[in-house]
């Protein structure tokens, strides 16, 4: 698998979390939060607008088993049923990336193993 193809996944895995309806944002981990701070620094002197990286929320990697690890990390909006929105979000990533692996390769593609983080969940906004 190459660098562009694991951007690929991980590109495909947040757009399909974010397409699915009571998904308000992903939430990025700590490091990607640290590397996002440390960008602003750097683009507020380019005086460029900055912005979360879009795969940020979405950690991929490849298990010893040949497997594909994902673990989303959402927030909710507080008016949908956490569970029914997990769900979906994991139905629709593990979708969604299989079918991007189908596009990267002719062999059969690995399994795809998806844990859906729910972080917070807050209101609509008005």
């Amino acid at each position: 698998m190459t660098t562009a193809e694991r951007e690929a996944v991980h590109r495909t895995a947040a757009r399909a979390a974010l397409g699915v309806p009571g998904v308000v944002a992903l939430q990025p981990a700590l490091a990607e939060r640290l590397a996002l701070a440390a960008s602003r620094v750097i683009e507020a002197v380019a005086a460029g607008a900055s912005r979360a990286p879009e795969g940020a929320g979405v950690r991929c990697e490849i298990t010893p088993d040949g497997a594909w690890h994902l673990e989303v990390r959402c927030i909710l909006d507080e008016d949908h049923r956490v569970v029914d929105v997990a769900r979906r979000v994991r139905s629709e990533v593990r979708a969604a990336v299989n079918a991007c692996l189908n596009q990267h390769d002719a062999a059969p593609p690995p399994p795809v193993r998806v844990l859906v983080n729910v972080t917070r969940t807050i209101p609509t906004p008005a």
